[in-house]
């Protein structure tokens, strides 16, 4: 599968198919498409398709909805006789990364609502947290997504993404929603962020994430929840005030802008 992923901050990713070849999407996410390029709605991720029975098909939409994606995906199919394009948005600013779940023994782990493209037939499965302490306070809970196939898979990730390598035994200290993926081998855990004055008043939370290798793992500067913290403390309904947009005026701006009042 030919791909181009387009932009810096907010990026796109443009596919290239094949006659009859078919790609997976997040319901929502296309941006555009040649008219070639049929689409078609579907229960679950599309790998439980090949299956006879209708309960295999909701499990694998109920297993995505678990993860907080939609109950279901769209596949992008191309009937005409040459290539045709479809292209997905990111859904906030980050980077979109190509990932071959054959280079990494068919198997991701990676956070919630990271899936945004793929081949068609890549499962998108759970991962659970074994540890309780991991799941309660390892950014994000109990439950991470789980990718699984041998094709070509797109996650979208916040902000610039770290990919680093861990030797065996070796182990990284990591702030727990900058995790972004890491491969299956890769053990995951929590460690409270040193003394009590450290964890209230150092501005890194309670607890930080221990990865211990062998393994890859990959970490986003910006976290979406970091991103949304900050947009809701500046807002003027959030314990923010209104800049005026650079205004001289300021509030005054806005209240003689405001015709309402």
């Amino acid at each position: 599968m030919d791909y181009k992923i387009y932009g810096t901050e907010t990026q796109f990713l443009e596919l290239e198919l094949d006659p009859k070849e078919s790609a997976v999407a997040e319901a929502g996410a296309m941006m555009y498409k040649t008219s070639g390029v049929e689409m078609e709605t579907i229960f679950g991720d599309g790998s439980q398709q090949q299956s006879s029975g209708f309960m295999s098909q909701l499990m694998g939409a109920g297993r995505r909805l678990i993860t907080g994606e939609s109950l279901f995906t769209t596949v992008f199919t191309q009937t005409g006789s040459g290539k045709g394009k479809v292209a997905f948005g990111a859904p906030f600013p980050g980077t979109i990364l190509p990932i071959s779940l054959s280079d990494y023994h068919g198997k991701l782990i990676c956070q919630k609502d990271s899936f945004l493209a793929g081949a068609k037939g890549v499962e998108i499965g759970l991962h659970f947290q074994k540890k309780i302490l991991t799941g309660l306070f390892g950014g994000e809970g109990f439950i991470l997504q789980k990718l699984e196939g041998d094709g070509l898979v797109f996650v979208h990730m916040g902000g610039t993404v770290h990919k680093m390598e861990l030797g065996i035994g070796e182990t990284l200290h990591v702030d727990t929603g900058c995790l972004a993926a890491m491969t299956e081998s890769v053990d995951y855990d929590i460690k409270r962020a040193g003394g009590i004055k450290t964890m209230l008043f150092g501005g890194e939370g309670f607890f930080f994430a221990t990865l211990t290798g062998p393994g890859t793992v990959w970490l986003q500067s910006l976290p979406f929840s970091r991103l949304a913290g900050r947009m809701l403390a500046a807002a003027p309904g959030g314990g923010g005030r209104s800049q005026g947009e650079g205004s001289l005026l300021g509030g005054l701006g806005d209240i003689f802008g405001d015709s309402s009042r």
